[in-house]
């Protein structure tokens, strides 16, 4: 298993009728004179080693033939020196003129190969619809949630952090012209989770890079969620249990799935949804169906987010109402390493102060009880300059270069990651000269009822590439997105990856675009760029987004 277990980029299907269609694809099979074969097999002779600012050596290229979903592509694998590992995957036949970069998940690293990432549909959709598709490891070739490999290791941490989505994206350019042997019409990004942090870093530094940028759930810095990780691990370990949280989840939808004017098990507004668990605190003699003081304690401090022993937040938040239950994970999801367990801390953010966070760093022998929540976020800074750090709002440059971004975060995301992308765009409003002028090129979109990145009780299947494309070559910017939601029965049932089924979750990662109209869609709903959302208008079938309307918070 490669980067599936924490999100890549999330290219989520949406339904057949979203007001925003494709642009027509060129027929590079018609080009009489290029042979896909030939000019798959001459690639492994061709020299990019003079690729500006991204030395390039080819270690492998091969046609690999049509099968399934996948139509015919050259596969074509390399990397930039001195680590920067990618894969390139070129369609055979009606090539769109196009490139597509997909930012990578966790701390990256991994196999690419197309046998892996074929299962997936932001690798099967984009491909199929005529994308140069471009993947790459984050500099290092460790995958899981080890970050050992950044101990001691700077340049390798700068590479994951700043550098290897810019090189990968020269060298996959430079590698696509010279294989079509024509210039490129449009260059695309998307990530989500740490892609989504790479989308951000890509905008702020090197604006020039792509057309448009889709970031997904991101943390404009990898300490936030880290720092929030270890804060809610210590609340919950050995306190808080799936019982307690379903028992906290089912009070927030009650006290907010009206906010949205249909009572559907979906909290419409998370951001305003304020859910007191005092209001679960047992009485006297009560042991069922209540929260003891200890609990309502520990559930407190996680809304919160982290502070200071004085009570001094240092953080934008916690996790909104309605992600109670992705708070603790089932044993069974191999997503469920972002989050707690069973009396656990978060893997991964054991190995990010571990091998990370700190200068220098402490090695293996650091316990997550060494934080110290008084003193340790100052020490973070440094870390996060070389580790993809992405919070400077200032997007002048992005703009000026025609640039468009597009930002979506799920309400139901388990960590404090929601409020630190609100927190993000609203900075950016006001450092590019209010709403009018951040929204010409700059939108975010909260899809109530998501988890991180896609997944979730709400309408997660959205096409995001396609409302990206019609604004960056119609002009025409997304005044509202589509989503649909997916039968989860039919998501359970299609998750068998290497024999094993993992369930809702991972099934709708594997969702190509665009849904096929035999899958089962549940509702579909609309929504709206922050801070709009949608309500229902009270008349009309509640499971369709046309009887929905934008209003203000």
């Amino acid at each position: 298993m490669t980067n599936m277990t924490v999100t890549i980029a999330i290219l989520a299907a949406a339904l057949t009728s979203s007001p925003a269609p494709r642009p027509a694809q060129s027929d590079t099979a018609a080009t009489t004179a290029w042979s896909a074969a030939a000019a798959c097999a001459s690639l492994t002779d061709a020299d990019f080693t003079g690729v500006l600012d991204a030395p390039t050596q080819i270690t492998g290229a091969k046609l690999l033939a049509a099968h399934g979903d996948v139509s015919e592509y050259c596969e074509v694998v390399g990397y930039v020196t001195p680590t920067v590992g990618f894969l390139l995957a070129l369609p055979s036949e009606h090539w769109n003129g196009k490139f597509l970069e997909l930012g990578c998940g966790g701390f990256c690293g991994g196999s690419l190969t197309g046998a892996n990432e074929e299962k997936w549909g932001y690798f099967v959709g984009p491909l199929s619809h005529g994308y140069a598709l471009l993947m790459f490891d984050g500099g290092h070739a460790v995958g899981g949630f080890s970050a050992s490999w950044a101990y001691n290791n700077l340049e390798v941490q700068f590479d994951f952090g700043i550098r290897a989505p810019h090189v990968a994206a020269l060298a996959g350019k430079a590698i696509t012209e010279h294989y079509y042997n024509r210039a490129l019409n449009k260059s695309y990004f998307c990530g989500c989770s740490t892609g989504g942090g790479q989308a951000l870093s890509e905008a702020q530094r090197y604006p020039w890079d792509f057309d448009g940028i889709i970031s997904g759930a991101p943390s404009p810095t990898f300490s936030g969620p880290m720092t929030y990780y270890l804060w809610a691990g210590r609340a919950l370990a050995g306190t808080v249990n799936r019982a307690d949280l379903q028992l906290l989840h089912d009070r927030a939808v009650a006290q907010c799935d009206m906010d949205d004017g249909i009572k559907d098990g979906v909290i419409g507004d998370p951001l305003h949804c304020n859910v007191d668990p005092a209001e679960l605190l047992c009485k006297s003699g009560q042991t069922a169906d209540c929260l003891t003081a200890a609990k309502v304690t520990a559930v407190k401090r996680v809304y919160s987010g982290p502070t200071t022993s004085k009570g001094e937040r240092i953080s934008t938040g916690g996790p909104l109402p309605g992600s109670e239950l992705n708070w603790i994970s089932d044993s069974d999801d191999p997503s469920g390493a972002y989050v707690y367990g069973s009396g656990a801390v978060a893997p991964w953010s054991g190995e990010y102060f571990s091998y990370v966070g700190f200068m220098p760093a402490p090695g293996p022998s650091w316990k997550p009880a060494d934080f110290d929540f008084d003193r340790d976020y100052k020490r973070l800074r440094m870390a996060e300059s070389l580790f993809g750090g992405a919070d400077n709002p200032d997007l002048r440059k992005f703009k000026a270069a025609g640039g468009k971004l597009l930002m979506y975060q799920g309400g139901q995301d388990q960590s404090d990651i929601p409020t630190d992308a609100i927190d993000y765009y609203e900075t950016a409003e006001k450092t590019m000269g209010g709403r009018v002028a951040t929204q010409d090129f700059f939108r975010l979109f909260v899809i109530p009822g998501m988890d991180h990145c896609t997944g979730g009780a709400g309408p997660f299947a959205i096409d995001y590439l396609n409302y990206l494309e019609t604004w960056v070559e119609q002009g025409r910017p997304p005044e509202m997105m589509l989503g649909a939601h997916v039968d989860d029965t039919y998501l359970a049932q299609r998750s068998e990856i290497d024999g094993h089924r993992y369930g809702a979750r991972i099934g709708a990662y594997l969702l190509k675009l665009p849904l096929d109209p035999a899958i089962p869609v549940t509702f579909t709903r609309t929504i709206y760029p922050y801070p709009l959302r949608a309500k229902y208008r009270g008349t009309g079938d509640p499971r369709d987004a046309a009887n929905f309307t934008p209003v203000k918070p």
